[in-house]
């Protein structure tokens, strides 16, 4: 029965007394699809918000400094927000962890098994590189594509892996608490 309530909630389906007061997950919804709108948000970002009473606090990071402000403000607008704590970091430039994201997202977009998570404007899989340690974080089907995803990132030179990517499952348990 909570499925149904997380169902009719993401579809926007609640009574009206309800809508006066916008709940956690409905807020968290709206952020999503204001970050995921966002033009420059790419594969190489990677943006987590909790929400707490209408206080969003935004954490992850990004490519470029601009991108902070820019999703800070989108957020901001968002229908029962009260208050952005924007806490996004900015990657360091640097032309070996460039390198590195391009190679990785090439082979991991390119497996048999994970091109699918590859389509449409935002793939699920996010490759962050700082200082030439890798994380991989998103969103896959199963625990299976998340450990091909990690063994084909280990396949690089890099400093350290952090596998962070979340099953569909888990992803769903995490939103029924909100």
């Amino acid at each position: 029965m909570r499925w149904l309530t997380v169902a009719l909630f993401t579809l926007g389906l609640v009574a009206p007394a309800a809508a006066q007061e916008r709940g956690n997950l409905q807020i968290f919804n709206d952020v999503s699809n204001a970050v995921q709108r966002y033009v420059w948000f790419t594969i190489f970002d990677s943006v987590h918000a909790s929400i707490n009473d209408g206080v969003v606090t935004l954490t992850g990071k990004v490519t470029m400094p601009y991108k902070v402000d820019d999703i800070g403000k989108r957020v901001a607008k968002i229908d029962g927000v009260r208050a952005v704590r924007n806490q996004l970091d900015v990657l360091p430039v640097s032309q070996f962890d460039d390198s590195l994201r391009v190679r990785v997202a090439r082979a991991i977009y390119s497996h048999p098994s994970l091109a699918n998570y590859g389509l449409g404007p935002n793939p699920s899989i996010r490759i962050i590189v700082e200082r030439g340690r890798l994380t991989l974080d998103g969103v896959v089907v199963n625990d299976m594509d998340r450990q091909i995803a990690r063994a084909i990132a280990g396949q690089f030179g890099t400093f350290g892996i952090t596998n962070a990517l979340k099953t569909e499952k888990e992803v769903r348990d995490q939103l029924e608490q909100l």
